[in-house]
Formats: C-alpha cells, sequence, structure tokens
C-alpha cells in the first residue's frame, strides 16, 4: 500500500505537520525577483544562518542543484532537520539573494538522519598560518611565505559560482579594495590581496588570468601586483580551504561551499577570520592600517 506516494514498508512517516516561517528580517528592494521553490535539506549552520538545499528546477532562474543559501529565520534551524523537505520563495535582489517564507515537512525513516552539521574546527587568532603552496594566474609557483613583511587579505571563491552575494561578493568587495589600495601608495606596498580558487580542476592559470583581470578592469594590462587570483593541487586547496574552516564539495558542475575571508599580519599569523559575506571593504581596509599601522 502507498500513501501520497509513500511506501510504509520502507519505514517512512510523512508528519502530518508542515512548519511554517515569516522572514521580517531582510527587505527587498522594488526590483527583486522571487522564484518559487521546492528541494531536501542537506546540511545547515544556524550560526552562519545558512542552508543547504537540494532542490529541483527553479523555471526562469537554474537548473535543478545543490546550493547554499541565507535563510534569516533563526526558528527554523531549531526544528530542521536533515533530509527534510523545504517549501520556500528564493529572493534575488541585485547582489543579493536569500530565502524566505520557508515551510519544512519533516520526514523521518529507521535510518534518521543527523539533526544538524558537523562543526569545521578553526585557527584561533594569532595562530600560525602554514606556508601553503598554490599557482598563480601567469602559472607560477607561490607560497603564503612570499608576502612576509605585508598584510595579506585572503579570501576563497570559484568562478563559475552562480550566486551573486558568494563567490561574486567576495571579488567584488576585493576590487574595491584593490581600488582603494591603488589610491593610497604607502598602504599599497605593505598589504596584497588572494583570491583562492577550491575548482583546481576548472580554473587554470589561464581562467583565473581571465576572471582576475575583468574584475581588476584593467583586462589585458593588469599585472595583478596587489591582488592575485591562484589555485594549486586540489590536497592542497583542500588542506588550506580546512585550516581556515571552509567547507566544500563538489555538485556536478557546482560547489557547494562556506564562506571564509581571512587577515594575515605581515609575519604570518592570523589576524581575523570573516566566516560569511556580511563584511563590507571598509572592514578589510581598517584591518589593513591596523596591521601594517599606516592610515
Amino acid at each position: 500500500m502507498r500513501l501520497n506516494g509513500i511506501n510504509p514498508i520502507r519505514l517512512f512517516l510523512l508528519l502530518a505537520v508542515a512548519v511554517s516561517f515569516s522572514c521580517n528580517q531582510q527587505r527587498a528592494s522594488s526590483h527583486a525577483k522571487r522564484y518559487e521553490m521546492r528541494g531536501t535539506i542537506v546540511s545547515f549552520n544556524k550560526e552562519q544562518q545558512q542552508v543547504v538545499i537540494s532542490h529541483k528546477e527553479i523555471p526562469g532562474l537554474m537548473e535543478a542543484m545543490t546550493m547554499p543559501y541565507a535563510l534569516r529565520e533563526p526558528s527554523a534551524y531549531d526544528v530542521m532537520k536533515i533530509g527534510d523537505t523545504i517549501s520556500a520563495t528564493l529572493v534575488v535582489d541585485g547582489d543579493r539573494t536569500w530565502i524566505e517564507n520557508s515551510v519544512i515537512t519533516h520526514t523521518e525513516s529507521d535510518t534518521a538522519a543527523a539533526t544538524s552539521t558537523s562543526q569545521p574546527t578553526e585557527p584561533e587568532q594569532g595562530a600560525e598560518v602554514p606556508d601553503f603552496t598554490l599557482t598563480n594566474q601567469d602559472g607560477k609557483k607561490i607560497k603564503l611565505s612570499d608576502y612576509r613583511g605585508r598584510a595579506l587579505a585572503l579570501t576563497f571563491i570559484y568562478t563559475r559560482c552562480p550566486l551573486p552575494d558568494f563567490c561574486t561578493l567576495m571579488s567584488n568587495n576585493f576590487a574595491e579594495i584593490n581600488r582603494a589600495l591603488g589610491e593610497s601608495p604607502e598602504p599599497a606596498r605593505k598589504a596584497h590581496l588572494l583570491s583562492v580558487s577550491i575548482d583546481p580542476a576548472y580554473d587554470t592559470p589561464k581562467v583565473l588570468r581571465s576572471y582576475g583581470a575583468a574584475h581588476t578592469g584593467n583586462f589585458t594590462d593588469e599585472k595583478f601586483e596587489r591582488w592575485e587570483f591562484a589555485s594549486g593541487e586540489p590536497a592542497e586547496v583542500r588542506r588550506m580551504a580546512s585550516f581556515f574552516g571552509l567547507i566544500y564539495d563538489e555538485q556536478g558542475d557546482q560547489i557547494v561551499h562556506s564562506l571564509r575571508t581571512a587577515i594575515i599580519t605581515p609575519d604570518g599569523k592570523l589576524y581575523k577570520l570573516y566566516r560569511g559575506n556580511e563584511w563590507k571593504a571598509a572592514d578589510i581596509l581598517s584591518d589593513i592600517h591596523e596591521v601594517t599601522g599606516v592610515k
């Protein structure tokens, strides 16, 4: 016998209660677009207000895929479980995206899923940052020790990332920082920017050079003297991401990932770690000024 498409022999029980929430913390502009989505919760992190959803095709926006989304409804995290079904409204507002008006339907089985995700380990402030080895946009091997004597602002991206408030926002913020440093020669000599791709198979030096030059706006004239783009051997990139507490997982052509941006002191120690996308270019510039002592 099947009930609403669910086979009780497989020991699945669809709870009769759907939990709904209303988001009032995020306000959309008049230009925002809304799309209805439905999928399955893969993982979630209440502290970061992020849920990873394996969703069906969203007509007019994207094909079926697994992606992280901002969900700023704290009470939702207290009841959701991995494997639950979620229906929500995806809001796309310029370079911001989030989901709201979520409805969570519990599904339990004899092999119940965990109710929360494992938390990544993170370095403490002042921790020595390992001397990771990467390859930059020119195909040159680089090490983090190459930047000793300068403050290093480091973030993680991948060039095919489709969400405007993830990798694109990180790169746009770094572009703003890069421009500001270019207007102040003294801080520029004592600071460096580095964007590290977590997609080394696709983000070759050639791809990173094109992506980076487009973000600086200098295109073929870009020398990458202040801001470099790099990736490396997959094991080394994952080791580096893991050190900073960044989690990522390949899902077809896309990568489900968290966000991490770090400020490293001139002597190679962690000064500050940003976990999400709430920081602004001014925050990083302030960190650089504090670390270098240059205003």
